[in-house]
């Protein structure tokens, strides 16, 4: 298969230290964990089971520190920005706003197969809040939610082919500047956010502290420059 081998390709340029074998078996860890999130997509309007008063018998593992960390997020009534990837199941993170009462706007990518797109839609609406459908508009709405104060979610490591050229892994690729460009827009915090995959049908879910924007010198935000353009 052809994402087979970008995979293997991948992995190699990314881990040079590991043999064939490792590799190999990493490859087969990423099928592995695809088969098991496409099982559990069946399940998300239930998936998500955390206690904190009970955290040794919930299915979802938050630390203390993450958990002071959303709990600050969804009391400071600013809006922000949370990134996330593809890991683990990568559908958790949206479960999480909602299941834990926060506002939240998340961008999402129809499928491929068109008939399938409404009836992902209704499993994901069940506990995913507002679903902001990827396209021509989607900045706009975005900007919407978070000028409404919303916390807006996004995946963000997939190569965009009008995106911008930076180097990963010593390579070049292309990267969604979307967020960047709403943060340029909107000032808010910006968090990143992680599950990962633990034994016995479980995860653990991780918040960031927040990420200061690394801006170019002289650069200023959106805001500054509509203000002196006020001035």
């Amino acid at each position: 298969m052809r994402e087979q081998k970008i995979g293997r390709a991948n992995l190699i340029a990314d881990f040079p230290e590991k043999s064939p074998a490792e590799i190999e078996a990493i490859l087969t860890g990423v099928w592995d964990n695809v088969g098991r999130l496409g099982a559990k997509f069946a399940h998300l309007d239930h998936i998500w089971e955390h206690d904190a008063t009970r955290p040794e018998d919930s299915r979802i593992e938050i630390e203390a520190r993450s958990y002071q960390s959303f709990t600050r997020l969804r009391l400071d009534g600013k809006p922000a920005l949370i990134f996330a990837s593809h890991l683990a199941n990568w559908e958790l993170p949206a479960l999480a706003a909602v299941a834990h009462g926060l506002d939240a706007a998340i961008l999402y990518r129809r499928p491929n197969i068109a008939s399938a797109d409404p009836i992902i839609q209704d499993m994901r609406a069940v506990k995913m809040g507002k679903l902001i459908p990827a396209g021509r508009d989607a900045p706009l709405r975005l900007a919407e939610a978070l000028k409404n104060g919303q916390h807006v979610g996004m995946l963000v490591d997939q190569w965009l082919t009008n995106g911008v050229t930076v180097t990963f892994f010593g390579r070049k690729t292309r990267a969604n500047p979307l967020l960047a460009r709403l943060l340029r827009q909107i000032e808010c915090p910006v968090h990143g956010v992680r599950i990962i995959r633990l034994p016995g049908h479980r995860f653990r879910a991780e918040l960031s502290e927040e990420v200061k924007p690394v801006r170019e010198p002289g650069k200023s935000t959106f805001r500054e420059r509509c203000r002196r353009s006020r001035q």
